[in-house]
């Protein structure tokens, strides 16, 4: 099944006709349905041949989790990304590191947004990068679990982008920017993916292919970062885990154009504006608070 948060926080399936809305269906909230979904004794598989009741292209995509408790993010798991931010400088050979060397990195839950959203540039003078990541839903809590059996924890799959200032604060900072965490446009359950480690990707920014890959690239599977992040912290039905980008990562500039796609998965479109921050760069330069 594909879940799909739209609109004032209704949550549906989606189909190859439409949107089946669940909200009034299962009697969900508007918070977070997918979590409350997630976490409640609902089933909506009955519901997948239904008439739909919108048009994709007629409602607002949201993230498909409105605030995950966390944001749970591994750093350089391709090789060739690995080779190509030594070759970037945005780090040494002596620097690179895993996430058996040093762990995970959190994002802000509140830098997450749906594809409808759209991506705001803080800054005019920083280079601001985008990545595309396959990542997936937490279904259950999860604690010092076995990679093994880290697959039965995970409730679906769906696309991120990891949208990234460079320079040399500290990773999370320069990642928890307000919408710097686009995900959607749905998640898709994990019993419809045969093998999540197995799956084209591909970003085109302004019609041009940036990024093309496929998960089975990765140094550490799914299943490895879950076992490795339920070490050091629950992982919390409706947390979202996040899996690092595949070479060709660039640019983004006020105008552009994002299209992320992950087979089997979706695909999805996101613009890129710049917001105007002149009263906070004022503020910075003369020491404001």
């Amino acid at each position: 099944m594909r879940f799909v948060r739209f609109d004032q926080g209704h949550l549906g399936l989606l189909t190859n006709d439409g949107i089946v809305d669940l909200t009034d269906r299962l009697g969900l909230g508007t918070d977070d349905p997918l979590v409350e979904y997630i976490n409640g004794d609902y089933d909506a598989s009955e519901y997948v041949d239904a008439e739909p009741d919108y048009d994709g292209r007629e409602v607002e995509i949201k993230s498909p989790v409105k605030r995950p408790g966390k944001v749970i993010a591994a750093p350089l798991n391709y090789e060739n990304h690995i080779e190509e931010a030594i070759a970037d400088k945005d780090i040494t050979t002596d620097e690179w590191f895993s996430i058996e060397d040093k762990g995970y990195f959190l994002k802000a839950p509140s830098s997450v947004v749906g594809p409808d959203h759209g991506i705001e540039l803080p800054f005019d003078d920083r280079r601001v990068d985008h990545e595309i990541e396959l990542a997936f839903v937490m279904g259950e809590d999860t604690k010092d679990v076995d990679s093994d059996e880290a697959w039965d924890n995970i409730f679906g799959y769906t696309i991120l982008l990891d949208i990234s200032v460079r320079g040399d604060q500290d990773r999370s900072n320069r990642k928890s920017y307000d919408t710097f965490t686009v995900v959607g446009p749905n998640v898709v359950t994990a019993d419809e993916i045969d093998d999540p480690q197995d799956l084209d990707m591909q970003l085109d920014l302004n019609g041009e292919t940036r990024q093309d890959a496929n998960t089975n690239d990765m140094v550490y599977t799914c299943a490895d970062i879950v076992q490795y992040a339920s070490i050091g912290a629950t992982l919390e039905a409706g947390d979202i885990v996040t899996t690092g980008t595949p070479e060709g990562v660039s640019e983004l500039n006020d105008g552009d154009i994002v299209e992320a796609e992950i087979e089997r998965i979706g695909s999805m479109t996101v613009d890129v504006t710049q917001r105007d921050l002149s009263f906070a760069d004022v503020n910075v330069q003369k020491g404001g608070r």
